[in-house]
């Protein structure tokens, strides 16, 4: 199994344990990427959580410490301990990220990111944001990032769907037809 895998499926997991005991979803998704950001900042404790040759009653407890220190929620320090006592930590940036896809899911909204050469008009996302709405039926939250590489156009990545309007690729499409026609 891999990573991502293993981490969907503690997110599920998760996901479907706060549904039913009526958690805050959001809190919960603060407190796990908090969590996985403490991990990252620091790199002495990450040496210590995802170090594989550490004891994992050590990791346990330290994961305990922490919880209890930063009073997270009891599921999360339940899904924390579990980590640590599976020597799963790794997974926590992989599990942080399938949590907020479920939870997108959950309130029928779908993030899209739009890549651009130059810089768009706010009239111009909106735009965006609405012929995504009209296509998928669901809220979208829009994320813009500017790559001159692409030379004109636009690339839109929705869900795992990516729309490549750009330059670059009708170049490459012409390129390829005058190949095939030699």
């Amino acid at each position: 199994m891999t990573r991502k895998t293993a981490a969907t499926r503690y997110a599920r997991a998760l996901f479907d344990v706060a549904l039913r005991e009526q958690a805050e979803l959001d809190r919960i998704d603060q407190e796990l990427s908090g969590f996985s950001d403490l991990i990252d900042r620091h790199p002495t404790l990450s040496k210590v959580l995802l170090n594989p040759a550490v004891p994992v009653p050590r990791k346990r407890g330290a994961v305990t410490e922490l919880s209890a220190l930063a009073q997270v929620s009891t599921i999360v320090g339940k899904l924390l301990a579990l980590l640590a006592e599976r020597d799963r930590l790794a997974l926590l940036p992989d599990l942080v990220t399938s949590y907020r896809d479920r939870l997108l899911a959950h309130r029928n909204v779908v993030r899209a990111e739009v890549t651009s050469a130059t810089a768009l008009v706010p009239e111009r996302v909106r735009q965006l944001q609405q012929s995504i709405a009209g296509v998928t039926g669901r809220t979208v939250t829009l994320d813009t990032r500017v790559d001159p590489s692409i030379i004109g156009g636009i690339v839109a990545r929705v869900g795992t769907v990516v729309y490549d309007a750009s330059v670059t690729r009708q170049l490459e499409k012409m390129r390829e037809r005058l190949v095939e026609s030699l």
